[in-house]
Order: C-alpha cells, then structure tokens, then sequence
C-alpha cells in the first residue's frame, strides 16, 4: 500500500508539473470549433492526441444500419461521413480489470458571440480559468482522460487492463452516432468513467420527452386586426398551462439525487416559441418546443398524458380554441433514463480513489440533464461522470475551472492505478 501510495504522488506531481502543457492542448481544443454535426476537425486533433500516446487508434464513422436497431437509439439529423468517432486502446491483460474513459468532443453554439467577454474560439485562460464554448463541457474532460493516462505511461507504468479512451461526436443532441457506436463496434470494458462538468459523483438521470405544441390562428391584414385572431395570444394561454404544469410536477415528482444537486428533480422547459412570419399580419399560427424529464418510475404514457390534459383544459377555457385545438406533436427522439447502483463495487472504487486523491468526501448525484453514461447498462457496464468544475455551461463566458481540470486529472489516474493496476515498463 506504501508503494502505491507513493507512486500516486510521483503521478499526482507529474501532472501539477505539466499545467502549462495541458492548459496549451486545452486552449489549442478549444480553438477548434466542433459543434454538432461539425466535429471533423477537432476530431483529427484529438486523433494525433490518442496517436501520440502510443495507442492503437481507430477513426470510425457511425453506421447508421447498425445503430438505428439499437433500442436506446436517438435519431440524428446529421449525415454520419466526416464526423467519425476516434478511440484509442492501450491492450492490457484480458485477466485485468479494463476501463473505458469517453468523452464528447461535440459543443452546442456560442450564439450570442457579441456577448462574450472573450471570444468564444478563443481559449484564453485568465488567472484559473479557460474561458471558451466547450471548455467545461467538455474538452476539459477529454483532456484530462489523456493526461491521466499519459502520465503514467511517462512515468514508465503501464496499466495491467486495457485502457479505451473515447472521443465521440454528438453527445449534445442525445443522439447515437456517439457513445452508443462506440459500445456496438466492441469498444467496451469493466467500467465506464466520463467526465463531464461537476466534481461530484453522478450516477443517474431522469429520462428526457420533446414535443411541439401548434396553435392556429386566423390571419388579417395588420390594418383590420380586430378581424383576426393572433395565434400568440391564444399560444400564451397554453403556454402558462404548461409553466402550471411544470410547478404542479416540481411539488409531486420528487428524487433525493436529483434534488442534491439541482434542488429539483423535473423540469418542463419551453425552449422555441415561433409564430407568423409578417409583421403587418395577424400571425395565423404559432409553434412551442418543449423539453421535459421525467423520473426513472414515471410511465411514459402518463407522463404524455399530463401534457395533453394540461393543453386541453387550457383550451377549453378559451371559446377559439375550443372551436380550434391545438396539436400536441411528440418526437420520436427520447431520452431514456438511467440509474447506477450506488453500492456497486465500481463506484465504490472509484469514490475510495477520488477520495483519497484530493482528501475529500464526495457526493454521490444524479444530473438533471441527460448522459451518455445511460447507454452502459446495455453493455453490462457500471458506469459514473465525475469532470472538472467549471461555469456558464452552454452559456456565455463558459469557463474551466483550471486547479479542477488538474484535479480531476489526478483523480482519474489514481483510479486506472486503483482498477486496472499498473506495472513497471
């Protein structure tokens, strides 16, 4: 136990001795812009990342053929070519345990860039922090997977399991051309670790629904408006149904892990909110996008249910929409919801080695959004997220909190030393 202890420290002064090294790789991510659907190019960087550690590194695009089949499948917008995923395996012993460390090299948009203080693409790091889209969520998180790995390895050990690490694209859109490709084409090990934004061990999600309301109006020139009927008008009446809705789910629906971290367990989120398309005419029609969780015991069906209760009770209290209903449109595209079991004997490695690492007693979460960590329980795989904190996550400013990054770096090697073992090369 003095050897390992004493080679974790060897490992954990390598990596505060490579900070500059890794802010740079950071910042030089950052810089490439890779938002959904436009990976390709931070994937090839991430390519010679994984080619530079000595890895056997497969690029791979999606199949859409053999993912679609897949139960936990979410259907993409986006064509597949050009946007491969890259992963990267350091054989091990099959008798070891081995681990697999993903994460998502896609970022949602930086829109408003006006607003920034920094430009988005930019990577600047100020003081402790690395401002720029993605930073926190999560190339940070993929950075600090190879860093881990890569100080080992400088330091002459090798892992007695098989290390896999993962760099997948369209995590954002909660689709299947990532992570789940991944897990098809056999890349899969004893456990899976990735580390997206929050130093706290999260070990669920609530399942996630979308819908469209549609709303129809009756259109006139702006000049006899008084003979029309604005769609955005009778929208709003269901839209405060729905914000009723989400307050009456918030009281009734309730999850202890949810609530550790975000103080509540469900949301109803009205997210787009389009109608008309001329300003001199009374808009005939309006359009919400909603995005709702729900918890892992809810049905699906009833939750479904209680939106359209919500959208009919709130027409019927209006004379027009009673005579013209709105439309309730679901997406195929959900979100299936996850639980990890907390005593798994995988967690409790992976806890025992975050703990010891940075002294401390982490929690154990459940996120409010969703993750890809949903898709191991299909592959028998216990799985956790555990990243670097950070802030403004899909916001302006977004930032990385650097001390964290190389925390959860540190974190993240002790626990290959922890489940795979290492050896002297």
């Amino acid at each position: 136990m003095a050897e390992k202890d004493d080679t974790k420290k060897k490992i954990f002064r390598h990596i505060e001795n490579k900070r500059s090294e890794i802010v740079r790789t950071l910042s030089e991510l950052v810089r490439i812009p890779s938002i959904t659907g436009q990976e390709g190019e931070a994937q090839k960087y991430m390519h010679r990342l994984y080619s530079d550690l000595g890895l056997k590194v497969t690029s791979r695009d999606a199949d859409y053929d053999k993912i679609s089949r897949h139960k936990a499948y979410v259907k993409s917008s986006f064509d597949y070519s050009g946007r491969p995923n890259i992963v990267g395996v350091l054989e091990g012993k099959p008798s070891a345990r081995s681990l697999v460390l993903n994460g998502h090299i896609d970022v949602v948009s930086p829109e408003p860039v006006a607003e920034w203080e920094f430009p988005p693409w930019e990577g600047r790091a100020v003081g402790n922090k690395l401002y720029g889209r993605g930073a926190c969520d999560m190339k940070a998180g993929l950075i600090a997977n190879c860093y881990a790995l890569k100080a080992l390895l400088e330091n002459g050990l090798k892992p007695e399991g098989t290390v896999i690490l993962q760099s997948v694209i369209e995590e954002e859109l909660m689709a299947g051309g990532g992570t789940l490709a991944c897990l098809l084409d056999g890349f899969t090990a004893d456990g899976l670790v990735i580390p997206e934004p929050n130093m706290k061990i999260t070990i669920a999600h609530p399942g996630i629904l979308f819908c469209k309301v549609r709303v129809i109006g009756k259109s006139a020139h702006a000049g006899v408006a008084h003979t029309g009927v604005n769609a955005i008008g009778k929208m709003n009446i269901v839209y405060d149904a729905l914000v009723e809705l989400d307050d009456r789910r918030a009281q009734d629906n309730r999850h202890h892990l949810f609530e550790k971290h975000a103080g509540r367990s469900c949301h109803l989120n009205i997210g787009t909110y389009h109608a008309g398309d001329w300003v001199s005419t009374v808009p005939g029609w309006a359009e919400i996008e909603c995005r709702m969780s729900h918890l892992p015991a809810e049905s699906v069906d009833e939750v479904k249910q209680q939106v359209q209760q919500a959208v009919k009770k709130a027409a019927e209290s209006d004379e027009w929409l009673r005579q013209h209903p709105p439309e309730v449109i679901w997406r195929e595209k959900q979100v299936i919801p996850w639980g990890q079991d907390p005593n798994d004997p995988f967690v409790l490695a992976f806890k025992s080695s975050a703990d010891s690492t940075l002294q401390s007693d982490f929690d154990i979460i459940g996120a409010t959004w969703g993750l890809d960590t949903r898709l191991a329980p299909f592959f028998d795989m216990p799985a956790i997220t555990f990243g670097p904190n950070g802030g403004n996550i899909h916001g302006v400013n977004e930032y990385v909190d650097i001390d964290s990054l190389l925390d959860c770096t540190k974190v993240l090697a002790a626990f290959i030393i922890d489940w795979c073992g290492v050896r002297t090369i």
